[in-house]
């Protein structure tokens, strides 16, 4: 059976960080089975999207409190393992103190999923551990917070690294085909094709 994307853009309820922070919570299955990529907050309009279908696994792109928050909830409701790469244990902490991930999405990780499989690549820059998902059946880059629309995610914090991101995306995702369609953590879609070009222009920016 074919692998289809689906989507949901999950907002944080009020009391939490940030009231109103969109984060998009992705799914990739089949029929039968998926996965869920980034579950931001405990959030039941999730549920219609998953279907009923198996979840193999519950991926996190990186440890921030909007891309984990509602992943103990998810995998309470789904039976599903929550996979984060083990350099971003100490931000998981900052949200789930008494609660720990069941593996690792450590590179080169590949999780079958109905007809298709997932690669996980380890992209360190926003956070150290900050990783994607390719999704070469469907063309598709689950892109976290490693690169959106215009350029790379935020470097601010002692954790994070400029010229780390800058690798990570020359590297692992202006490498895939230019027709890859590179689908963020938040906003909209964009291409490699479209984002290629602009490299330099980061580069000399700063950010």
């Amino acid at each position: 059976m074919t692998l289809r994307l689906d989507r949901h853009v999950s907002t944080a309820p009020a009391g939490s960080r940030r009231p109103g922070h969109e984060t998009n919570v992705l799914v990739v299955g089949d029929a039968q089975e998926c996965l869920v990529v980034d579950p931001g907050h405990p959030d039941e309009a999730l549920l219609p999207l998953i279907d009923g279908r198996d979840v193999v696994a519950i991926l996190l792109t990186h440890g921030h409190w909007d891309h984990v928050g509602g992943a103990p909830w998810l995998a309470g409701e789904t039976g599903a393992p929550v996979l984060l790469h083990p350099a971003d244990l100490p931000l998981w902490r900052e949200t789930h103190a008494q609660a720990v991930p069941d593996g690792e999405a450590s590179d080169g990780l590949r999780l079958a999923v109905g007809s298709g499989v997932l690669q996980v690549r380890h992209t360190p820059g926003h956070t150290p551990g900050s990783s994607i998902l390719v999704a070469t059946d469907l063309g598709l880059a689950l892109t976290g917070d490693t690169l959106f629309r215009g350029g790379p995610g935020a470097t601010r914090w002692e954790y994070s690294s400029f010229p780390t991101i800058l690798e990570s995306i020359a590297a692992t995702i202006l490498t895939l085909p230019p027709t890859t369609v590179l689908v963020p953590g938040h906003g909209p879609d964009t291409s490699v094709a479209a984002e290629a070009g602009a490299l330099e222009e980061w580069r000399a920016r700063g950010w």
